[in-house]
């Protein structure tokens, strides 16, 4: 337990929280402290308080905050309800496509509507989580999602298929505010040894959605296209259902929720807490991220594969009922088996990487694993055994799904100190380009060619990300500032290019 200066255990018992500290801490020179493309500046550094929490050898003190449990599955579960809402138009394709008197292309943009709002606003959404913060950006995605789940409830006829697309256009932007959170809530709120599982917990929740969103929509509207009333009967259950769970929870986001923990998680926290708001540019950020190198590099290998991942989960039923007439259910169930093993992927690779700290490693032979498994499941699709699609969707699903923590993570870490949200950010609109892209390009050759011709594009797509992860530059910044083996040289000047070891803003010097 460490004390915060005249508190002691007692006080930390009082409230809750846990803390640690290396042993080694007084022998330790301090750390200089740096934030978001700036560096402090000697004042700053030397001033005291509970942001800067530096123990008497110099490293800045850490507790754990009991609430950041509960931060995390609130934030899970209304991302749960998001992702449910983007994915439970499509898997129900023919369906809705009956019931609106609409076209399969327009039922597929009830999903990629998603990908296209992200694109625009990613930039003002992560300027918003970095000057005005974590609290107003949950409420801002939890709010939305129910809003947006509301108005679905207005859409109940075969006529209105414009008012459904603008209540899905709500939850995409809500999708925004949601998407980017789970790399800043892992970092503020969780200490170095469970930051990566706390990530992979967070984007668990949406995965969760996605895997519910595939199974419960086929059990609950059943394919009746002689008896609309009784269609729309059933989806009328789905959206008030949906609808009264994310109010809840906008509610529960409002109660749980706070801006970040009384004391920093760890000490790369500490050091970026300690920073005065009016110094960070976030325009200077932005420029950081596009200098560096190994970042751009995972840019677009992540897109690659969460685009892949978007398309095939957009287009699973229809290449499903193309080779298995009249099994929209079954589809549901193999889109949910995909899914489910990838949130075993996600959890294993998130305690993988705390216990290891081998990012490039495991990126990188989980992006082949993903490009085998789409190979067997693009070959084996039309063999006539649903078992078959069954397993190798399973395997598809592990690999490819489990990725998605893992480019968050690395993403941090190559790029400490710059805001975990808005690298998050750009990652998560890389996504949704290639998302959008594929899944037009995809489903085109879906609909004139055939299912495997559709794949094997996403296939070949898959392999140039390979290539891409396997030329990036392996700098753990952020762990090594926790291990305590590194420091960053400051001074009170902005970013000049954060890839060059020259640079004198992101030159990291040891301090054995």
């Amino acid at each position: 337990m460490v004390e915060d200066g005249g508190g002691g255990e007692e006080e930390a018992a009082e409230e809750g929280e846990s803390g640690e500290m290396p042993a080694a801490a007084a022998a330790r020179p301090a750390l200089p402290q740096r934030c978001n493309g700036f560096l402090l500046g000697k004042e700053t550094a030397e001033r005291g308080g509970a942001g800067a929490m530096l123990a008497a050898g110099g490293l800045p003190a850490t507790r754990l905050s009991r609430r950041r449990l509960a931060v995390l599955a609130v934030f899970s579960c209304y991302s749960l309800v998001n992702a449910f809402q983007w994915i439970q138009y499509s898997i129900l394709s023919n369906v809705f496509a009956v019931f609106y008197g609409a076209s399969f292309t327009q039922i597929d943009w009830l999903s990629m509507v998603y990908m296209v709002a992200y694109v625009p606003l990613i930039l003002p959404a992560t300027w918003l989580l970095d000057t005005r913060g974590l609290r107003l950006t949950a409420l801002l995605g939890a709010g939305l999602n129910a809003l947006g789940a509301w108005l679905k409830c207005a859409s109940l006829a075969p006529s209105r298929y414009l008012l459904t697309l603008a209540a899905q256009a709500v939850c995409a932007v809500a999708q925004v505010f949601i998407l980017g959170l789970p790399s800043p809530i892992a970092s503020v709120w969780f200490g170095p040894t469970e930051v990566s599982t706390a990530c992979a917990v967070a984007v668990l929740g949406n995965q969760l959605g996605t895997a519910i969103g595939f199974l419960l929509p086929p059990v609950l509207i059943p394919n009746t296209p002689n008896d609309i009333n009784l269609m729309a009967h059933n989806i009328s259950i789905m959206f008030y259902g949906t609808a009264m769970v994310s109010t809840l929870l906008f509610f529960l986001t409002g109660v749980v929720f706070e801006e970040k923990p009384k004391y920093p998680p760890s000490h790369s926290q500490a050091v970026l807490q300690t920073l005065p708001a009016e110094d960070y540019s976030y325009k200077q950020s932005i420029i950081n991220l596009f200098k560096n190198i190994p970042f751009m590099l995972l840019l677009i290998s992540y897109g690659i594969m969460t685009g892949a991942f978007y398309s095939v989960s957009t287009l699973l039923n229809q290449m499903i009922v193309t080779h298995y007439e009249g099994e929209e259910v079954n589809a549901g169930r193999i889109g949910l088996t995909l899914v489910v093993a990838g949130m075993v992927g996600s959890i294993i690779c998130g305690l993988w990487l705390d216990y290891t700290k081998t990012y490039k490693q495991t990126t990188l032979i989980v992006y082949i694993l993903s490009f085998i498994g789409m190979l067997v499941f693009t070959f084996t699709l039309d063999l006539g055994y649903l078992i078959i699609v069954f397993v190798t969707g399973g395997v598809l699903g592990f690999f490819m799904t489990g990725y998605l923590p893992l480019g968050f993570e690395f993403a941090v870490e190559i790029t400490y100190p710059e805001s975990e949200g808005t690298s998050s950010g750009l990652l998560n609109a890389s996504a949704q380009i290639f998302g959008i892209i594929f899944t037009l390009v995809q489903g085109k050759l879906t609909t004139v060619y055939s299912p495997q011709a559709g794949n094997l594009f996403v296939c070949a797509w898959i392999f140039v990300g390979i290539v891409l992860t396997a030329l990036i530059k392996s700098d753990l910044r952020r762990h090594n500032v926790n291990s305590g083996i590194m420091n960053l040289n400051m001074k009170a000047v902005p970013v000049d290019s954060p890839v060059e070891p020259e640079s004198t803003t992101s030159k990291m010097q040891s301090t054995l």
